[in-house]
Protein backbone atom coordinates (compact mmCIF):
# COMPACT_ATOMS: atom_id res chain seq x y z
CA UNK A 1 0.00 0.00 0.00
CA UNK A 2 1.37 3.62 -0.72
CA UNK A 3 0.76 6.53 1.27
CA UNK A 4 -2.15 7.98 -1.02
CA UNK A 5 -3.93 4.70 -0.71
CA UNK A 6 -3.65 4.32 3.07
CA UNK A 7 -4.63 8.72 3.24
CA UNK A 8 -7.89 7.47 1.40
CA UNK A 9 -8.18 4.80 3.65
CA UNK A 10 -8.20 6.84 6.49
CA UNK A 11 -10.84 9.27 4.87
CA UNK A 12 -7.97 11.91 4.92
CA UNK A 13 -8.32 12.84 1.03
CA UNK A 14 -11.03 12.72 -1.19
CA UNK A 15 -10.80 10.53 -4.42
CA UNK A 16 -10.92 13.30 -6.57
CA UNK A 17 -7.76 14.52 -4.57
CA UNK A 18 -6.03 11.68 -5.12
CA UNK A 19 -6.55 11.62 -8.67
CA UNK A 20 -5.42 15.19 -8.81
CA UNK A 21 -2.34 14.31 -7.04
CA UNK A 22 -1.69 11.60 -8.88
CA UNK A 23 -2.30 13.56 -12.28
CA UNK A 24 0.29 15.84 -10.83
CA UNK A 25 3.19 13.28 -9.63
CA UNK A 26 3.10 12.06 -13.25
CA UNK A 27 3.45 15.43 -14.92
CA UNK A 28 6.44 16.67 -12.70
CA UNK A 29 7.98 13.61 -11.24
CA UNK A 30 7.97 14.51 -7.66
CA UNK A 31 7.09 12.87 -4.75
CA UNK A 32 3.73 12.32 -3.99
CA UNK A 33 4.52 14.13 -0.53
CA UNK A 34 5.70 17.08 -1.96
CA UNK A 35 2.65 17.56 -3.97
CA UNK A 36 0.20 17.01 -1.16
CA UNK A 37 2.00 19.72 0.80
CA UNK A 38 2.78 21.92 -2.75
CA UNK A 39 -1.24 22.18 -3.35
CA UNK A 40 -1.79 22.10 0.73
CA UNK A 41 -4.37 18.92 0.81
CA UNK A 42 -3.21 18.22 4.30
CA UNK A 43 -1.25 19.29 7.15
CA UNK A 44 2.32 18.29 7.06
CA UNK A 45 2.72 16.61 10.53
CA UNK A 46 -0.75 14.65 10.14
CA UNK A 47 1.14 13.52 6.46
CA UNK A 48 4.27 12.06 8.29
CA UNK A 49 2.36 10.39 11.09
CA UNK A 50 0.29 8.36 8.36
CA UNK A 51 3.78 7.58 6.65
CA UNK A 52 5.30 6.71 9.62
CA UNK A 53 2.33 4.30 10.75
CA UNK A 54 2.72 3.31 6.56
CA UNK A 55 6.52 2.48 7.11
CA UNK A 56 6.31 1.01 11.14
CA UNK A 57 8.97 3.31 11.58
CA UNK A 58 9.26 6.77 14.22
CA UNK A 59 8.80 10.11 13.25
CA UNK A 60 11.33 12.12 14.44
CA UNK A 61 11.20 15.98 14.75
CA UNK A 62 14.98 17.74 15.37
CA UNK A 63 15.69 21.15 16.96
CA UNK A 64 18.22 22.07 13.74
CA UNK A 65 20.70 23.76 16.66
CA UNK A 66 21.14 20.15 18.49
CA UNK A 67 22.96 18.84 15.48
CA UNK A 68 26.47 19.23 15.77
CA UNK A 69 28.55 20.67 12.79
CA UNK A 70 30.92 17.46 12.84
CA UNK A 71 27.65 15.19 13.15
CA UNK A 72 26.44 16.56 9.93
CA UNK A 73 30.07 16.43 8.04
CA UNK A 74 29.00 12.33 8.18
CA UNK A 75 27.09 12.99 5.09
CA UNK A 76 28.01 15.28 2.45
CA UNK A 77 25.71 18.14 1.58
CA UNK A 78 25.29 17.38 -2.01
CA UNK A 79 24.51 13.50 -0.97
CA UNK A 80 21.89 14.49 1.80
CA UNK A 81 20.16 17.06 -0.32
CA UNK A 82 19.89 15.09 -3.13
CA UNK A 83 18.28 11.89 -1.37
CA UNK A 84 16.61 14.42 1.76
CA UNK A 85 18.32 12.64 4.18
CA UNK A 86 20.54 14.22 7.42
CA UNK A 87 22.43 13.00 10.23
CA UNK A 88 20.89 13.50 13.61
CA UNK A 89 22.95 12.25 16.15
CA UNK A 90 25.92 9.67 16.77
CA UNK A 91 25.78 7.89 19.52
CA UNK A 92 28.26 4.87 20.61
CA UNK A 93 29.18 4.70 17.14
CA UNK A 94 25.46 4.40 15.99
CA UNK A 95 24.59 7.89 13.45
CA UNK A 96 21.01 8.04 13.43
CA UNK A 97 19.59 9.36 10.37
CA UNK A 98 16.43 11.09 9.45
CA UNK A 99 14.95 10.58 6.05
CA UNK A 100 11.97 12.24 4.55
CA UNK A 101 11.95 9.17 2.05
CA UNK A 102 13.01 6.22 3.52
CA UNK A 103 11.19 3.57 1.27
CA UNK A 104 13.60 4.91 -1.76
CA UNK A 105 16.33 2.06 -2.48
CA UNK A 106 18.07 4.24 -4.00
CA UNK A 107 18.54 6.69 -0.47
CA UNK A 108 19.17 3.17 1.11
CA UNK A 109 21.61 2.40 -1.15
CA UNK A 110 23.40 5.46 -0.83
CA UNK A 111 23.58 5.26 2.94
CA UNK A 112 25.00 2.20 3.05
CA UNK A 113 27.80 3.56 0.54
CA UNK A 114 28.42 6.52 2.65
CA UNK A 115 28.08 3.79 5.61
CA UNK A 116 31.02 2.01 4.29
CA UNK A 117 33.01 5.18 3.13
CA UNK A 118 32.77 6.37 6.82
CA UNK A 119 33.57 3.35 8.71
CA UNK A 120 30.16 3.86 10.70
CA UNK A 121 26.43 2.04 12.03
CA UNK A 122 23.50 3.86 11.21
CA UNK A 123 19.98 3.43 11.96
CA UNK A 124 17.25 5.15 10.38
CA UNK A 125 13.79 7.47 11.48
CA UNK A 126 11.70 9.23 9.35
CA UNK A 127 11.47 12.97 9.39
CA UNK A 128 8.99 15.57 7.36
CA UNK A 129 10.08 17.43 5.06
CA UNK A 130 9.93 21.21 6.76
CA UNK A 131 12.72 19.82 9.32
CA UNK A 132 15.13 18.43 6.68
CA UNK A 133 14.85 22.18 5.10
CA UNK A 134 15.45 23.66 8.43
CA UNK A 135 18.73 21.53 9.29
CA UNK A 136 19.91 21.90 5.67
CA UNK A 137 19.53 26.25 6.25
CA UNK A 138 20.82 25.76 9.79
CA UNK A 139 23.96 23.23 8.69
CA UNK A 140 24.60 25.85 5.65
CA UNK A 141 24.76 28.92 7.94
CA UNK A 142 26.68 27.47 10.55
CA UNK A 143 29.17 25.67 7.77
CA UNK A 144 29.54 29.37 6.01
CA UNK A 145 30.34 31.17 9.25
CA UNK A 146 32.48 28.60 10.72
CA UNK A 147 34.08 28.09 7.07
CA UNK A 148 34.79 31.83 6.58
CA UNK A 149 36.07 32.71 10.67
CA UNK A 150 38.85 30.01 9.77
CA UNK A 151 39.35 31.17 6.19
CA UNK A 152 40.15 34.87 7.72
CA UNK A 153 41.96 33.46 10.22
CA UNK A 154 44.13 31.71 7.88
CA UNK A 155 44.31 34.32 5.24
CA UNK A 156 45.47 36.57 8.42
CA UNK A 157 48.29 34.54 9.69
CA UNK A 158 49.59 33.46 6.49
CA UNK A 159 50.19 37.41 5.59
CA UNK A 160 52.40 38.25 8.81
CA UNK A 161 52.90 35.07 10.45
CA UNK A 162 55.36 36.28 13.07
CA UNK A 163 53.29 39.36 14.05
CA UNK A 164 50.02 37.98 14.34
CA UNK A 165 51.88 35.59 16.92
CA UNK A 166 53.32 38.50 18.64
CA UNK A 167 49.44 40.29 18.70
CA UNK A 168 47.65 36.99 19.80
CA UNK A 169 50.44 36.87 22.82
CA UNK A 170 50.50 40.39 24.06
CA UNK A 171 46.04 40.29 23.43
CA UNK A 172 46.03 42.99 20.84
CA UNK A 173 43.15 41.41 18.85
CA UNK A 174 40.24 43.57 17.69
CA UNK A 175 36.77 43.00 17.74
CA UNK A 176 36.44 42.15 14.26
CA UNK A 177 39.31 40.18 14.27
CA UNK A 178 38.87 36.18 11.92
CA UNK A 179 40.02 34.60 15.95
CA UNK A 180 37.20 36.53 17.83
CA UNK A 181 34.81 35.47 15.43
CA UNK A 182 35.45 31.96 15.53
CA UNK A 183 35.42 32.05 19.49
CA UNK A 184 32.31 33.66 19.07
CA UNK A 185 30.75 31.01 16.91
CA UNK A 186 31.35 28.60 19.42
CA UNK A 187 30.22 30.34 22.55
CA UNK A 188 27.32 31.33 21.01
CA UNK A 189 26.33 27.42 19.86
CA UNK A 190 26.83 26.39 23.40
CA UNK A 191 24.92 29.02 25.09
CA UNK A 192 21.80 28.24 22.19
CA UNK A 193 22.09 24.40 22.56
CA UNK A 194 22.18 24.91 26.33
CA UNK A 195 25.30 23.36 26.97
CA UNK A 196 26.63 23.08 30.40
CA UNK A 197 30.29 22.83 29.33
CA UNK A 198 32.83 23.59 26.10
CA UNK A 199 35.62 21.31 26.04
CA UNK A 200 38.15 22.87 23.38
CA UNK A 201 41.01 19.75 23.08
CA UNK A 202 44.05 19.98 21.07
CA UNK A 203 45.13 16.92 19.74
CA UNK A 204 47.18 15.47 16.28
CA UNK A 205 44.54 15.67 14.11
CA UNK A 206 43.30 19.02 15.19
CA UNK A 207 41.41 21.33 17.95
CA UNK A 208 38.07 19.24 19.11
CA UNK A 209 35.24 21.15 19.92
CA UNK A 210 33.09 18.68 22.09
CA UNK A 211 29.79 20.59 24.21
CA UNK A 212 28.06 18.72 27.01
CA UNK A 213 24.25 18.71 26.72
CA UNK A 214 22.64 16.77 29.41
CA UNK A 215 25.70 14.96 30.91
CA UNK A 216 27.12 13.89 27.80
CA UNK A 217 29.92 14.88 26.17
CA UNK A 218 28.65 15.62 21.64
CA UNK A 219 31.44 16.70 19.11
CA UNK A 220 30.75 19.83 17.49
CA UNK A 221 33.75 21.22 15.56
CA UNK A 222 36.99 19.51 14.07
CA UNK A 223 39.47 22.51 13.56
CA UNK A 224 43.12 22.89 11.91
CA UNK A 225 46.01 22.77 14.22
CA UNK A 226 47.47 25.70 13.41
CA UNK A 227 44.70 27.70 15.02
CA UNK A 228 44.85 26.27 18.44
CA UNK A 229 47.19 28.57 19.83
CA UNK A 230 45.09 31.11 18.63
CA UNK A 231 42.04 30.25 20.16
CA UNK A 232 43.67 29.19 23.41
CA UNK A 233 45.31 32.61 23.61
CA UNK A 234 42.29 34.82 22.79
CA UNK A 235 39.84 32.66 25.25
CA UNK A 236 43.36 33.59 28.05
CA UNK A 237 42.59 37.43 26.68
CA UNK A 238 39.23 37.14 27.79
CA UNK A 239 39.28 35.50 31.18
CA UNK A 240 42.38 37.71 32.04
CA UNK A 241 44.97 34.56 32.32
CA UNK A 242 48.64 35.01 31.79
CA UNK A 243 48.88 34.60 28.10
CA UNK A 244 52.98 33.27 28.77
CA UNK A 245 52.60 31.05 30.71
CA UNK A 246 51.44 27.22 29.21
CA UNK A 247 53.65 24.90 31.62
CA UNK A 248 51.07 25.47 34.59
CA UNK A 249 46.85 25.45 34.66
CA UNK A 250 44.99 28.60 35.10
CA UNK A 251 41.67 29.49 36.07
CA UNK A 252 39.87 32.38 34.85
CA UNK A 253 36.33 33.91 34.21
CA UNK A 254 34.76 36.43 32.26
CA UNK A 255 31.42 37.42 30.69
CA UNK A 256 29.75 37.49 27.40
CA UNK A 257 26.62 38.88 25.98
CA UNK A 258 24.74 36.26 23.88
CA UNK A 259 21.08 36.22 23.01
CA UNK A 260 20.49 39.79 24.60
CA UNK A 261 21.33 37.59 28.06
CA UNK A 262 25.00 38.28 29.98
CA UNK A 263 26.30 34.72 30.31
CA UNK A 264 29.39 33.55 32.54
CA UNK A 265 32.10 31.43 31.33
CA UNK A 266 34.21 29.94 34.21
CA UNK A 267 37.76 29.14 31.99
CA UNK A 268 40.25 26.47 33.41
CA UNK A 269 43.30 25.37 31.16
CA UNK A 270 45.49 22.24 31.33
CA UNK A 271 48.80 21.77 29.85
CA UNK A 272 49.01 18.38 27.54
CA UNK A 273 51.46 17.76 25.12
CA UNK A 274 49.63 18.71 22.34
CA UNK A 275 49.15 22.48 23.48
CA UNK A 276 46.70 23.51 26.14
CA UNK A 277 43.43 22.22 26.65
CA UNK A 278 40.50 24.88 28.14
CA UNK A 279 37.53 23.54 29.50
CA UNK A 280 34.46 26.12 30.03
CA UNK A 281 31.73 25.90 32.46
CA UNK A 282 28.84 27.73 31.14
CA UNK A 283 27.27 29.51 33.56
CA UNK A 284 23.79 30.86 32.32
CA UNK A 285 21.60 32.16 35.31
CA UNK A 286 18.50 30.74 33.58
CA UNK A 287 19.96 27.35 33.99
CA UNK A 288 21.05 27.87 37.51
CA UNK A 289 18.20 29.90 39.45
CA UNK A 290 15.66 26.77 39.60
CA UNK A 291 12.63 25.89 41.67
CA UNK A 292 12.07 23.25 44.24
CA UNK A 293 9.66 22.45 41.48
CA UNK A 294 12.53 22.65 38.70
CA UNK A 295 14.53 20.38 40.62
CA UNK A 296 12.37 17.95 40.43
CA UNK A 297 11.85 18.60 44.63
CA UNK A 298 8.69 17.60 45.73
CA UNK A 299 6.81 15.76 48.72
CA UNK A 300 8.15 14.42 51.60
CA UNK A 301 11.81 15.26 50.63
CA UNK A 302 10.24 19.16 49.88
CA UNK A 303 8.77 19.17 53.19
CA UNK A 304 11.83 18.23 55.24
CA UNK A 305 13.93 20.47 53.37
CA UNK A 306 11.99 23.79 54.23
CA UNK A 307 11.38 22.12 57.79
CA UNK A 308 15.57 22.20 58.14
CA UNK A 309 15.57 25.58 56.59
CA UNK A 310 13.26 27.04 58.69
CA UNK A 311 15.26 26.12 62.03
CA UNK A 312 16.89 29.09 64.00
CA UNK A 313 19.61 27.22 63.62
CA UNK A 314 21.31 23.71 62.85
CA UNK A 315 23.45 22.12 59.58
CA UNK A 316 21.98 21.10 56.23
CA UNK A 317 24.73 19.17 54.11
CA UNK A 318 23.82 18.29 50.41
CA UNK A 319 25.93 15.43 49.39
CA UNK A 320 27.02 13.26 46.35
CA UNK A 321 29.51 12.84 43.48
CA UNK A 322 30.63 16.05 41.24
CA UNK A 323 28.10 16.85 38.85
CA UNK A 324 25.06 16.00 40.59
CA UNK A 325 23.43 19.37 41.40
CA UNK A 326 24.66 19.89 44.73
CA UNK A 327 25.58 23.53 44.53
CA UNK A 328 22.13 24.04 42.62
CA UNK A 329 20.12 22.49 45.25
CA UNK A 330 22.36 25.00 48.02
CA UNK A 331 21.02 27.85 45.66
CA UNK A 332 17.08 26.71 45.58
CA UNK A 333 17.62 26.48 49.41
CA UNK A 334 19.33 30.29 49.71
CA UNK A 335 17.04 32.02 47.61
CA UNK A 336 13.90 30.63 49.39
CA UNK A 337 15.43 32.15 52.44
CA UNK A 338 17.09 35.05 50.89
CA UNK A 339 15.06 38.43 52.68
CA UNK A 340 15.89 41.83 53.93
CA UNK A 341 15.70 40.63 57.43
CA UNK A 342 18.72 38.36 57.41
CA UNK A 343 22.12 38.36 56.76
CA UNK A 344 23.09 35.59 54.40
CA UNK A 345 27.17 34.89 53.76
CA UNK A 346 28.49 32.21 51.16
CA UNK A 347 32.15 31.03 50.83
CA UNK A 348 32.27 29.23 47.36
CA UNK A 349 35.08 28.04 45.19
CA UNK A 350 34.62 29.09 43.16
CA UNK A 351 30.99 31.42 43.20
CA UNK A 352 29.35 29.94 40.32
CA UNK A 353 26.51 32.34 39.97
CA UNK A 354 25.78 35.60 42.01
CA UNK A 355 22.74 36.44 43.88
CA UNK A 356 21.31 39.24 44.39
CA UNK A 357 20.98 40.18 48.67
CA UNK A 358 24.20 37.86 49.41
CA UNK A 359 27.46 38.17 49.79
CA UNK A 360 29.50 36.07 48.14
CA UNK A 361 33.38 35.28 48.64
CA UNK A 362 35.69 33.61 46.84
CA UNK A 363 38.15 31.39 48.43
CA UNK A 364 41.95 31.94 47.39
CA UNK A 365 43.78 29.15 48.64
CA UNK A 366 47.36 30.51 47.16
CA UNK A 367 46.85 33.28 49.34
CA UNK A 368 46.17 31.66 52.57
CA UNK A 369 42.12 32.17 51.98
CA UNK A 370 40.84 28.75 52.28
CA UNK A 371 37.86 27.38 53.81
CA UNK A 372 38.58 27.18 57.18
CA UNK A 373 40.45 30.89 57.29
CA UNK A 374 37.38 32.23 55.52
CA UNK A 375 34.76 30.69 57.43
CA UNK A 376 36.28 32.43 60.40
CA UNK A 377 35.98 36.22 59.06
CA UNK A 378 32.53 35.13 57.64
CA UNK A 379 31.41 34.70 61.47
CA UNK A 380 33.26 37.74 62.31
CA UNK A 381 30.14 39.38 60.03
CA UNK A 382 27.53 38.73 61.96
CA UNK A 383 25.46 36.53 60.05
CA UNK A 384 22.49 34.36 60.33
CA UNK A 385 23.00 32.07 57.47
CA UNK A 386 25.93 30.69 55.92
CA UNK A 387 26.59 28.38 52.71
CA UNK A 388 30.52 26.75 52.67
CA UNK A 389 30.74 25.43 49.01
CA UNK A 390 32.55 22.37 50.43
CA UNK A 391 33.67 20.73 53.50
CA UNK A 392 36.68 19.13 52.55
CA UNK A 393 38.89 19.18 55.85
CA UNK A 394 39.15 18.35 59.76
CA UNK A 395 39.01 21.89 60.05
CA UNK A 396 36.37 22.84 57.76
CA UNK A 397 34.13 20.10 59.31
CA UNK A 398 34.83 21.46 63.10
CA UNK A 399 34.40 25.25 62.35
CA UNK A 400 30.97 24.06 60.48
CA UNK A 401 29.50 22.22 63.49
CA UNK A 402 31.12 25.12 65.89
CA UNK A 403 28.82 27.84 63.64
CA UNK A 404 26.00 25.55 63.67
CA UNK A 405 25.77 25.06 67.16
CA UNK A 406 26.13 28.37 67.91
CA UNK A 407 23.05 30.21 66.08
CA UNK A 408 23.67 29.86 63.05
CA UNK A 409 22.02 28.13 59.76
CA UNK A 410 24.91 26.45 58.19
CA UNK A 411 24.59 24.80 54.39
CA UNK A 412 27.76 23.26 52.80
CA UNK A 413 28.46 19.79 50.60
CA UNK A 414 30.40 16.56 51.32
CA UNK A 415 31.33 13.98 49.00
CA UNK A 416 29.46 10.66 49.96
CA UNK A 417 27.14 8.07 48.41
CA UNK A 418 24.12 8.30 50.20
CA UNK A 419 23.10 10.39 53.01
CA UNK A 420 23.33 7.98 55.85
CA UNK A 421 27.10 8.17 54.63
CA UNK A 422 26.92 12.11 56.41
CA UNK A 423 27.37 10.54 59.92
CA UNK A 424 30.45 8.42 59.78
CA UNK A 425 31.93 11.09 57.32
CA UNK A 426 32.08 13.73 59.90
CA UNK A 427 33.23 11.64 62.32
CA UNK A 428 36.25 10.74 59.90
CA UNK A 429 36.78 13.87 59.79
CA UNK A 430 37.24 14.64 63.31
CA UNK A 431 33.80 15.72 64.20
CA UNK A 432 33.14 14.87 67.76
CA UNK A 433 30.17 12.17 68.06
CA UNK A 434 27.80 14.11 70.56
CA UNK A 435 28.08 16.85 68.66
CA UNK A 436 26.40 15.52 64.94
CA UNK A 437 22.61 14.75 66.59
CA UNK A 438 22.73 18.21 68.20
CA UNK A 439 23.77 20.38 64.74
CA UNK A 440 22.95 18.13 61.98
CA UNK A 441 19.41 18.83 60.75
CA UNK A 442 19.56 17.51 57.51
CA UNK A 443 21.29 15.52 55.31
CA UNK A 444 20.17 14.92 51.54
CA UNK A 445 21.85 12.61 49.13
CA UNK A 446 21.32 13.04 45.21
CA UNK A 447 22.22 12.68 41.61
CA UNK A 448 20.85 14.18 38.29
CA UNK A 449 18.95 12.15 36.05
CA UNK A 450 17.11 13.63 32.27
CA UNK A 451 13.85 14.41 32.39
CA UNK A 452 11.55 12.92 30.05
CA UNK A 453 10.17 15.90 27.25
CA UNK A 454 6.43 16.32 28.14
CA UNK A 455 5.70 16.90 24.64
CA UNK A 456 6.37 13.75 23.15
CA UNK A 457 7.04 10.96 25.94
CA UNK A 458 5.28 7.81 25.10
CA UNK A 459 3.15 5.89 27.76
CA UNK A 460 3.73 1.81 27.50
CA UNK A 461 3.24 -1.42 28.72
CA UNK A 462 7.05 -2.65 30.27
CA UNK A 463 8.11 -5.93 29.16
CA UNK A 464 7.80 -8.37 31.75
CA UNK A 465 11.26 -8.44 32.99
CA UNK A 466 11.33 -4.69 33.51
CA UNK A 467 7.45 -4.48 35.40
CA UNK A 468 8.89 -7.44 37.51
CA UNK A 469 11.92 -5.01 38.54
CA UNK A 470 9.86 -2.22 39.06
CA UNK A 471 7.33 -4.16 40.90
CA UNK A 472 10.04 -5.55 43.82
CA UNK A 473 10.78 -2.61 44.19
CA UNK A 474 7.76 -0.95 44.54
CA UNK A 475 6.54 -3.58 47.52
CA UNK A 476 10.11 -2.31 50.02
CA UNK A 477 8.59 1.23 50.01
CA UNK A 478 7.84 2.39 53.25
CA UNK A 479 4.37 3.82 53.96
CA UNK A 480 5.56 7.13 53.53
CA UNK A 481 6.38 6.51 50.12
CA UNK A 482 3.41 4.71 49.19
CA UNK A 483 1.03 7.44 49.40
CA UNK A 484 2.70 8.92 46.76
CA UNK A 485 2.19 6.64 44.19
CA UNK A 486 -0.26 7.86 40.76
CA UNK A 487 -4.06 6.64 41.61
CA UNK A 488 -3.85 4.87 37.98
CA UNK A 489 -1.16 2.15 39.89
CA UNK A 490 -2.72 -1.48 40.00
CA UNK A 491 -2.70 -4.19 42.20
CA UNK A 492 0.35 -6.24 40.10
CA UNK A 493 3.16 -5.95 37.57
CA UNK A 494 0.79 -7.05 35.37
CA UNK A 495 -1.18 -3.38 35.56
CA UNK A 496 2.30 -1.06 35.53
CA UNK A 497 2.80 1.67 32.96
CA UNK A 498 5.89 3.50 31.94
CA UNK A 499 7.22 6.24 29.56
CA UNK A 500 9.76 6.09 27.22
CA UNK A 501 11.25 9.25 25.19
CA UNK A 502 10.31 9.65 21.35
CA UNK A 503 11.95 13.08 19.94
CA UNK A 504 10.28 16.07 19.02
CA UNK A 505 11.19 19.64 18.12
CA UNK A 506 10.97 20.78 21.26
CA UNK A 507 13.49 18.67 22.72
CA UNK A 508 15.68 18.61 19.70
CA UNK A 509 14.74 15.12 19.10
CA UNK A 510 16.28 13.57 22.52
CA UNK A 511 13.24 12.78 24.00
CA UNK A 512 14.70 15.21 27.14
CA UNK A 513 14.24 18.16 28.14
CA UNK A 514 16.63 19.15 31.38
CA UNK A 515 17.76 17.06 34.31
CA UNK A 516 16.43 16.78 37.72
CA UNK A 517 17.62 15.75 40.77
CA UNK A 518 16.16 12.22 42.28
CA UNK A 519 17.20 12.34 46.31
CA UNK A 520 16.89 11.12 49.62
CA UNK A 521 16.54 13.05 52.87
CA UNK A 522 17.62 11.39 56.07
CA UNK A 523 15.79 13.44 59.18
CA UNK A 524 17.59 14.02 62.55
CA UNK A 525 15.15 12.32 64.98
CA UNK A 526 15.47 11.10 68.40
CA UNK A 527 15.65 7.40 67.74
CA UNK A 528 18.93 8.50 65.28
CA UNK A 529 20.44 10.93 67.33
CA UNK A 530 20.84 7.47 70.08
CA UNK A 531 22.28 5.00 66.78
CA UNK A 532 25.04 7.83 66.55
CA UNK A 533 25.58 8.25 69.71
CA UNK A 534 25.67 4.13 70.74
CA UNK A 535 28.07 3.66 67.60
CA UNK A 536 25.35 2.17 65.45
CA UNK A 537 26.58 1.18 61.65
CA UNK A 538 25.94 3.52 58.49
CA UNK A 539 23.56 0.34 57.56
CA UNK A 540 21.41 0.64 61.20
CA UNK A 541 20.94 4.36 60.75
CA UNK A 542 19.62 4.25 56.76
CA UNK A 543 17.57 1.61 57.79
CA UNK A 544 15.84 3.11 60.80
CA UNK A 545 15.83 6.26 58.92
CA UNK A 546 13.37 4.29 56.17
CA UNK A 547 11.17 3.23 58.86
CA UNK A 548 10.73 6.53 59.67
CA UNK A 549 9.51 7.77 56.12
CA UNK A 550 12.87 7.99 54.50
CA UNK A 551 12.97 7.59 50.84
CA UNK A 552 15.89 6.15 49.17
CA UNK A 553 17.27 8.03 46.00
CA UNK A 554 15.96 4.90 43.84
CA UNK A 555 12.69 4.86 45.60
CA UNK A 556 12.37 8.75 44.54
CA UNK A 557 13.72 7.34 41.02
CA UNK A 558 10.93 4.67 40.78
CA UNK A 559 7.82 7.72 41.87
CA UNK A 560 9.22 10.02 39.02
CA UNK A 561 9.28 7.37 36.49
CA UNK A 562 5.38 5.70 37.28
CA UNK A 563 4.81 9.90 37.10
CA UNK A 564 6.28 9.66 33.57
CA UNK A 565 8.87 12.15 34.56
CA UNK A 566 12.09 10.13 33.72
CA UNK A 567 12.90 6.02 32.32
CA UNK A 568 13.80 3.66 34.46
CA UNK A 569 16.91 3.40 32.44
CA UNK A 570 17.99 6.74 33.46
CA UNK A 571 16.99 5.95 37.70
CA UNK A 572 19.02 2.31 37.38
CA UNK A 573 22.38 4.20 35.80
CA UNK A 574 21.80 7.25 38.26
CA UNK A 575 21.59 4.99 41.79
CA UNK A 576 23.82 2.35 40.39
CA UNK A 577 26.01 2.66 43.71
CA UNK A 578 23.52 4.86 45.91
Amino acid sequence: MDILKLLAQKNLLHKEDIEQVEKEVRSSGQKPEEVLLAQKKIDEELLFQTKAELLQMPLRSVEPKEVSLKTLELIPEDSAKYYKMAPLVLREGVLEVGMVYPEDPRAQEALQFLSRQGNFSYATSLITLSAFESLMRESRSLRRETTRALKELEEEMGKKPEKQREELVEGQLKEEAPITKMVAVILRNAVEGSASDIHIEPGKDGLRVRFRFLGELHPSLQLPSNVSASIVSRLKVLANMKLDETRKPQDGRFTAVIGGRAIDFRVATLPTPQGEKIALRVLDPAQAFKSFEDLGIESENLKRIKKASDRPFGLILVTGPTGSGKTTTLYAILRQLNRETVNILSLEDPVEYFIDGINQSQVRPEIGYDFASGLRQLLRQDPDIIMVGEVRDSETATLVIHAALTGHIVLSTLHTNSASGVIPRLLDMGVDRYLIPTTLALAIGQRLVRRLCNNCKKKVKPDKGVGELLWKEIQGFPPAAKKQFPPTLGGSAEELFIFEPTGCKRCGASGYTGRIAVMETLEMSDQIAELVNTHASEAKVEKVAQEEGMITMRQDGILKVLDGVTTLEEILRATAES
